[in-house]
């Protein structure tokens, strides 16, 4: 079919009250308002301001109420365990409701937060939506993250209670997660009152009396006992989630999200991005920790009255190569939305998809990616293979959906690799140079988008309304910096080229090298650090972390680096992937005393370089190279 993509774009440019008012038309309000967006609200204005709603209502009550009670809302699937478990829109209703009845007992109202510390289990997602249900807002920590890091977030987000499973699951090992609460809640300057463990099987965890709770228990007495609780309305601008993602300092950044606005726009994507019907099967092959799972495994296929996905595996290794074509199969999911990385490491163990033969297919239709650059290797094996529509598409965090994208549901446009194609209704995504003006087409320089913001995306940092000015909106006055650099073509196909400050992009998490230079820096040998990516084939960059020895240590680097690698895992987690710690004599420089990342970059991906001018002296340059090579990376 023809694509309705310019007709549509054109129709939000010209009337975009009008277009976000008619696709609010889509949620179930408590009460609306007079004004679909106010200017002169929060930090660049405000969407829905004095509207009334609550989210849990949308996604699981209204189901129930208009012909979907028996229809499946969420599948678990674990080939780590074996296990597989399917909710219906009753079924799930009832265990929401009997979740936030737990938490009401624990003294939770409408504005508190909670942290939820959970793998991919069905109590993830039953703890996000008992939350929003409560009006309590959730912030999810991904389970891989170290103590440290979660004391960091309880401090900014001062949960009154944590939901927490009593350990993770990962191919040939079990994580304990109470151990590393208990010694977050040691290092945080807040205490959460409470903590309620989900006690699974595989490893029970030790309560403490007085703050710990068997949130298993309870909620099966809530069951039980048939408890229920009424939705909570809230204002569409009141705070839904907090889900942090990397700062450039090192402090990570709470990102904030509201509850009207927010349902609007994952509306809207699943019919007219993703293509999605109420009723089909939908998987966001994601981590409820990370802003895809928040948005397409808890909410939007719940909104939009489908089937979504919990799995608890991995695209490898869970058993093979095969278990992403197995799932499908088995659910009759119609579409996959996952990161590139899943489909390299897919390809690197089956090259000529042998184990796609083994499964029935016939019903799956379209593979979107995101989270990095899908690079055109990945993307044309995948086509070949699946022989259905690999849509490639780009957002963030802080925007919660879709920038640009190829719109399937309104026609899909041509497909041009390495382009996640054109921006979505709601984003006017302009390049500018860097003193702010516009450049022309195929040029390349800072990709922003002109202000305001769409339904969505954030409207502030949590407690920092400062940081989110002086982080986004300063630098390009009346834009929004993604900090993103890129270009846009001749017929409005954006490309994405490079990240502009210093987070890089490991198996698609953000992550900051300046928060690994911070952990890198404790070390008692060290001097001085800095920590680039380096491209990887199969996670997309890989952190290399470059250190200076102080001086008068006899030690070998061998030793000291096996410590600094251990000093990363431990401070961050497993998710930083740090495997690559280099001792040099020392870093290069400008005369002013800054260390040259980016040429170090460019060295160490084998790209061509110019010798900057202000460097400090040429012949470090050498030396890094050396230093690359005698580790093993290819320069």
């Amino acid at each position: 079919m023809a694509s309705r993509y310019h007709e549509i774009y054109q129709g939000w440019k010209q009337d975009p009250l009008g277009f976000w008012k008619e696709a609010a038309e889509e949620i179930d309000w408590v009460s609306t308002g007079d004004k679909v967006f106010d200017p002169d609200q929060g930090q660049y204005g405000r969407w829905y301001p004095d509207w009334e709603c609550n989210t849990c209502y949308n996604c699981l009550d209204r189901h129930v109420e208009r012909g979907r009670p028996g229809q499946p809302a969420l599948i678990y699937d674990s080939p780590i365990t074996g296990r597989t478990a399917s909710y219906t829109y009753a079924e799930l209703l009832e265990e929401v409701e009997a979740m936030a009845c737990v938490l009401a007992d624990q003294g939770l109202v409408k504005g508190d937060r909670a942290i939820i510390y959970m793998p991919m289990i069905p109590q993830a997602v039953m703890a996000m939506l008992a939350c929003a249900r409560l009006g309590v807002i959730h912030s999810v920590v991904f389970g891989g993250f170290a103590a440290n890091e979660l004391a960091t977030r309880i401090d900014d987000a001062t949960p009154k209670a944590i939901i927490a499973a009593s350990c993770g699951i990962e191919p040939g090992r079990v994580i304990a997660y109470k151990p590393l609460i208990d010694q977050a809640i040691d290092i945080a300057r807040h205490k959460p009152d409470s903590c309620l463990v989900f006690q699974r099987e595989e490893l029970a965890a030790d309560l403490k009396a007085g703050r710990d709770h068997d949130l298993g228990a309870l909620q099966a007495d809530a069951v039980a006992a048939g408890r229920r609780i009424a939705p909570v309305p809230v204002k569409a601008t009141d705070p839904l989630y907090i889900l942090y993602t990397s700062g450039t300092t090192g402090q990570p950044k709470g990102v904030v999200r509201d509850n009207g606005g927010h349902m609007v726009a994952l509306k809207w994507s699943m019919k007219n991005l993703y293509d999605i019907q109420p009723g089909e099967v939908f998987w966001a092959a994601s981590d409820v920790g990370w802003v895809v799972g928040h948005s397409y495994i808890c909410y939007a296929p719940l909104l939009h009255g489908c089937t979504t996905i919990v799995f608890e595996g991995k695209p490898v290794g869970t058993p093979d190569a095969g278990t992403f074509w197995r799932v499908i199969s088995d659910h009759n999911i119609v579409s996959l939305f996952t990161a590139p990385t899943a489909f390299r490491a897919i390809r690197k163990e089956d090259p000529k998809g042998e184990l796609i033969q083994k499964y029935d297919l016939s019903q799956f239709r379209s593979l979107f990616l995101a989270g990095e650059r899908a690079d055109p290797e990945t993307v044309n094996w995948a086509i070949d293979q699946l022989q259905v529509p690999v849509i490639d598409h780009w957002w963030q965090t802080e925007t919660g959906w879709c920038i640009v994208g190829n719109p399937v549901g309104l026609g899909q446009l041509p497909v041009k690799p390495g382009s996640p194609t054109v921006p979505m209704p709601g984003y006017d995504v302009q390049v500018l140079d860097d003193a702010g003006h516009p450049l022309g087409a195929n040029t390349l320089g800072n990709i922003v988008v002109q202000l305001p913001l769409p339904p969505g995306s954030l409207p502030t940092l949590w407690n920092a309304d400062k940081r989110f000015f002086d982080a986004y909106l300063a630098e390009f006055p009346g834009y929004y910096k993604t900090a993103d650099a890129g270009i846009i073509d001749d017929d409005g196909y954006l490309s994405i080229m490079a990240r502009t400050d210093d987070i890089i992009n490991v198996a698609g998490h953000r992550l900051s090298t300046g928060g690994m230079e911070e952990v890198l820096a404790t070390h008692p040998d060290v001097a001085e650090c800095a920590v680039i990516g380096i491209a990887d084939k199969l996670k997309g960059q890989l952190p290399c972390g470059f250190v200076v020895l102080k001086a008068g240590v006899d030690r070998t680097h061998d030793e000291i680096e096996k410590e600094l690698i251990k000093l990363v895992r431990d401070k961050i987690g497993p998710v930083a992937a740090f495997k690559i710690a280099i001792t040099v004599d020392r870093l290069p420089k400008t005369r002013s005393g800054k260390i040259l990342r980016g040429t170090m970059r460019q060295i160490a991906d084998g790209e061509s370089w110019k010798m900057p001018a202000t460097i400090d002296d040429p012949a470090i340059l050498d030396e890094i190279t050396e230093a690359l090579k005698t580790h093993g990376i290819s320069v």
